[in-house]
């Protein structure tokens, strides 16, 4: 079976967020369009790589013919959900060449004394590039909302700069594909029980970690309060299950095929003559 044959139904759809959506109501254990266990998800997986890189090679061949177009991949998500999993999985198949990483910290002192999409738009990826935020903007009206760390107007000013913000990259030929890893509660109580069991895996925790799990359902209220602040036609947001982190590596692998194949990229036509370079080098 080919990787397409374990899709019942074009993930997209199921996964974007649109009117009505509530984040409440969302399992984030199951499994939307796949038809297949662990098994064939990591065939499908091993499968859509080759695919995606290369689509990913045409976008980059069609930016050094001065071909505008690019894609930003944003991925948000609770501690644990699998984010670093999707970068090394999903990203990682890809030429690093063209690929432009950036995982977000903390703001430091010199990006606190500039607005908040500072830091972020020097990270926009050029042309032919595929950038990857891990954390991003959204950290602003979410861990700014929940801890307080800028007043109810201020968050609400930052919605609408994003929205300008993302509107602008959308105009200037950037397919965005905003991703939310979807974790369950007591999935998150497991992973961190068991980076705390393994000594391999001890040096991932932080303290932070329960401190922020404390404060789940604030955040929930926040990521509810994003969707429905700043998914838009040009930059919709999609929930992904991440309880199974197999799916979830395989879903952002299909958004981010699907995003390159709409760009019906081929490969750039030489500006030289092909024959005639064939026949120098067979003189030489």
């Amino acid at each position: 079976m080919g990787r397409e044959s374990y899709w019942t139904t074009d993930p997209d759809d199921l996964l974007r967020v649109g009117d009505g959506f509530r984040l409440s109501e969302r399992d984030t254990g199951a499994k939307p369009g796949f038809d297949g266990d662990k098994h064939d998800g990591e065939k499908a997986l091993a499968e859509g790589a080759g695919i995606l890189a290369d689509l990913q090679e045409r976008l980059y061949a069609a930016g050094t013919q001065g071909d505008q177009r690019r894609v930003l991949l944003v991925l948000q998500a609770m501690d644990t959900a699998g984010k670093g999993g999707i970068v090394s999985h999903v990203v990682g198949a890809m030429n690093p060449g063209g690929v432009r990483y950036t995982g977000f910290k903390k703001p430091t002192p010199e990006e606190l004394a500039h607005d908040f999409l500072w830091r972020i738009e020097k990270a926009a990826p050029a042309a032919g590039q595929v950038g990857v935020f891990d954390r991003s903007h959204y950290e602003d009206v979410l861990i700014g909302r929940v801890r307080q760390l800028a007043p109810p107007e201020e968050i609400e000013r930052r919605y609408r700069a994003i929205n300008d913000f993302e509107r602008e990259l959308a105009e200037t030929g950037t397919t965005i594909v905003k991703v939310m890893l979807h974790l369950g509660k007591d999935e998150q109580k497991k992973r961190l029980e068991d980076r705390l069991d393994r000594e391999d895996k001890r040096w991932k925790f932080t303290t932070n970690d329960v401190d922020e799990r404390m404060l789940w359902d604030d955040y929930q209220e926040a990521f509810q309060l994003v969707f429905e602040r700043t998914s838009t036609d040009v930059a919709p947001w999609f929930v992904v299950p991440a309880d199974r982190k197999w799916y979830a590596r395989i879903a952002v692998q299909h958004l981010l095929i699907d995003a390159l194949e709409r760009m019906e990229l081929g490969w750039p036509v030489p500006s030289y003559d092909v024959e005639e370079q064939r026949n120098r080098l067979a003189a030489t």
